[in-house]
């Protein structure tokens, strides 16, 4: 059985996981900080905003099963793809949608599928979502992992705050 890892990021990490993890082919989905300059950060470290990291979640997957371009388009219906500055009541540069590709196959299809959902009519602002190559992803500490089986409640609440209403109107 192969294996592949993807990075996305879509603001809190917490509401993230969940829409992966319970997909089949889904080996395990970490939450993480990626795409900044400082090496092992925490937390609060990134909420701080000065690290340049951004709060995200890597998949590990059987592509025999599941492919990455089902996983970017699991990603589409969970964003907002035309929101550059967080996601719901995520806000800031650390909460920012970023496809982290790491490979040319990876960028191609990310790239595509982009493409195709800018050119769908589907949002009536543009698609602002970047594509950026991978950089070192760093686990979150051990309390921010599959939070929403941890904290059931707290993980309801927060993805009451927009993300939900949000899938419910465009897809």
């Amino acid at each position: 059985m192969s294996e592949e890892t993807a990075i996305f990021a879509g603001g809190c990490f917490w509401c993230m996981v969940k829409p992966f993890d319970t997909q089949p082919g889904i080996k395990k989905v970490v939450s993480g900080y990626t795409g900044g300059d400082v090496a092992n950060p925490t937390y609060e470290q990134v909420i701080s905003h000065t690290t340049g990291h951004t709060e995200a979640v890597k998949v590990t997957f059987d592509p025999a099963v599941i492919s990455y371009k089902q996983l970017v388009q699991i990603y589409w219906q969970v964003t907002d793809p035309t929101d550059a500055m967080g996601q719901f009541q995520d806000r800031g540069a650390s909460y920012r949608p970023v496809i982290f590709v790491k490979n040319e196959q990876q960028k191609k299809i990310a790239e595509e599928s982009r493409n195709k959902l800018e050119n769908s009519g589907k949002f009536t602002q543009p698609i602002v979502t970047k594509i950026e190559s991978a950089k070192p992803f760093y686990p979150a500490e051990e309390a921010h992992q599959d939070f929403y089986k941890k904290d059931p409640l707290r993980y309801r609440i927060e993805e009451m705050g927009g993300r939900e209403k949000f899938i419910k109107k465009h897809w």
